[in-house]
């Protein structure tokens, strides 16, 4: 299962969020508390997060509602936006019109490191979920960011990078599931959960 954060000021302000270690807002701490009661009572076997502050502040009330450690994966975080950081999606826009069409920072990192970035993240989180004998019925919830998770996810899905953006982005503090099925993996849910429609800023 894979977790969005909850929501950040930077969020609600439609800021290029990326690495800046932005911790959540009033809201997003309400979102992680009530989204942990759901997650918690599908029994999850295992909790690993990205470093930044809002991942791990997400994940604080599952752990504590499960008793399981928070396991922190910096391959996790989100993608690094170089100047891009902290900038409005309107000052983007009229900064950088050219890179603003295909969200590329300029100096920022790549989609395609990303995606690998992550899936790597995650095929080591299946791979630990397996060598402690869940196989096939364990559940291990990642929390990360919207960007990373959606690039990651993609990648993990066998999807081409021209077609990365045919998934769309994830609500703060929702969540996608994923599958395998004879060695393949499998998208069986995607932005699920009761929370408001996306926020849209660093993730597209």
């Amino acid at each position: 299962m894979l977790w969005r954060h909850g929501q950040t000021q930077w969020n609600a302000e439609r800021r290029f969020q990326g690495q800046s270690d932005v911790p959540l807002d009033p809201t997003g701490e309400a979102q992680a508390e009530r989204a942990a009661r759901l997650l918690a009572a599908l029994g999850p076997d295992m909790i690993v997060s990205s470093d930044l502050t809002r991942a791990a502040s997400t994940a604080a009330p599952l752990a504590r509602l499960t008793g399981l450690e928070v396991i922190l994966d910096k391959d996790l975080r989100e993608r690094h936006g170089g100047c891009w950081e902290g900038l409005t999606d309107a000052q983007i826009r009229e900064r950088y019109p050219a890179q603003h069409v295909n969200w590329n920072p300029p100096d920022g990192e790549p989609t395609g490191v990303v995606a690998d970035r992550v899936a790597s993240a995650l095929y080591r989180t299946a791979a630990a979920l397996a060598e402690g004998g869940y196989e096939g019925e364990g559940l291990a919830v990642v929390v990360s960011h919207g960007a990373a998770l959606r690039l990651g996810m993609s990648r993990l899905l066998g999807m081409p990078d021209d077609l990365f953006s045919v998934l769309g982005p994830l609500s703060n503090c929702s969540w996608s599931v994923l599958g395998q099925r004879y060695g393949r993996w499998r998208l069986l849910e995607h932005n699920a959960g009761t929370l408001p429609e996306p926020i849209l800023s660093d993730d597209r």
